[in-house]
């Protein structure tokens, strides 16, 4: 724990069912918070919102998320008897589409939560706010954190429980996902692991965290230090979600207080196996080994850490050639590569339980 004491966002989301609103950017990438939702807490889904695939169910638009229908109007989703509104996207600069602001009103007014994870909180608008408190609704911004946190001071090496974090060669690239798989596998194999979140996302399924991006750059690191203190407290490995990449000109100081707040022992490198350069930047991304050098470099001087896996995102390849990928990365990288949503999370859970037992010793 913190010297300011617990610092995560408590969102328990209990047994809502949202609205999920996603217009014009249903797809793996753009609606990632919405996707987190249909993966692992598909009861959590009403409907998705989305004028340009009204009639289609995210089974058939995604590859997943089964029978759940798309629908092209809140009148059509009220229908499906939702709870509340969730923004389901995370562009660029986070900030509220303002041609949603109007869907955004007619939920309030139709009786619905809003629930988002923008940098631009729905609490400080005005006009969303006034419609909130008329109606008696709560709004939630999942990126909200606290104004008193600490400055990292490299704490994390005096626990004794095992820290992961997940790291990336772009934004985009799985972190979030790879963490909560290899979370998930962990606790299926009895380890007392607890799940780190560091964004909206991973907040909305754990329930708490705290989004790293939106805190002052003098206390991001000491932030993320402040949740693995807390989490190895009463778990024997702690799981932190990634954010950003070293190489990219918008994120890189997020990723770097990620590694020097949660200093952790191990890494799992997260890459999308089609992608070459940064999505927002024109940047080439440098093979792998050489982004497993830059990450283990750039935590040397605080603490010996080391890659020990590789989640490699195949969604957009044919099967046969999503093997042939991450065939190809292993024998390059030499140590386990894995799709952990398409091929499961067993060589990342092997690699750092075998990463473990070696600090241990």
């Amino acid at each position: 724990m913190s010297d300011a004491g617990p610092i995560a966002l408590v969102a328990d989301r209990g047994r809502r069912r949202f609205v999920v609103l996603v217009e014009g950017s249903l797809g793996v990438l753009d609606a990632k918070t919405a996707v987190a939702l249909l993966r692992y807490a598909p009861d959590a889904v009403a409907t998705l919102l989305d004028s340009t695939r009204a009639g289609s169910t995210a089974g058939a638009a995604l590859g997943f998320g089964g029978a759940i229908p798309v629908v092209g109007t809140l009148e059509e989703a009220l229908a499906h008897r939702p709870d509340a509104l969730l923004v389901g996207i995370a562009p660029v600069g986070g900030r509220l589409p303002e041609a949603w602001r109007s869907v955004l009103l007619a939920a309030l007014d139709a009786g619905l939560d809003l629930w988002a994870g923008l940098h631009t909180f729905l609490a400080d608008d005005p006009e969303l706010a006034a419609r909130a408190q008329a109606r008696g609704r709560r709004l939630v911004d999942l990126r909200a954190v606290p104004t008193e946190l600490p400055v990292a001071a490299a704490r994390v090496r005096g626990v004794a429980a095992h820290v992961v974090l997940t790291v990336g060669s772009d934004c985009n690239s799985g972190k979030m996902t790879a963490a909560w798989e290899l979370h998930r596998g962990l606790v299926a194999r009895g380890v007392r692991s607890a799940f780190v979140a560091t964004g909206q996302t991973g907040i909305l399924l754990a329930g708490r965290g705290l989004a790293i991006d939106r805190v002052i750059s003098d206390f991001t690191a000491g932030a993320a230090e402040a949740l693995v203190l807390e989490a190895a407290a009463e778990h024997d490995v702690v799981v932190v979600e990634g954010q950003g990449s070293l190489l990219h000109p918008g994120y890189a100081g997020v990723t770097l207080s990620l590694l020097h707040g949660a200093l952790p022992h191990s890494m799992v490198l997260c890459h999308q196996a089609t992608r070459t350069r940064i999505r927002h930047g024109d940047v080439a991304i440098p093979p792998l080994s050489e982004l497993v050098r830059r990450y283990e470099d750039a935590l040397a001087p605080l603490r010996p850490g080391r890659v020990v896996a590789a989640a490699i995102a195949t969604f957009d390849p044919q099967q046969d050639e999503a093997r042939f990928a991450l065939e190809g990365q292993s024998r390059t990288l030499a140590f386990p590569v894995t799709d952990p949503v398409r091929y499961g999370a067993t060589p990342l859970v092997d690699a750092v339980l075998a990463a473990r037992e070696e600090t241990v010793a």
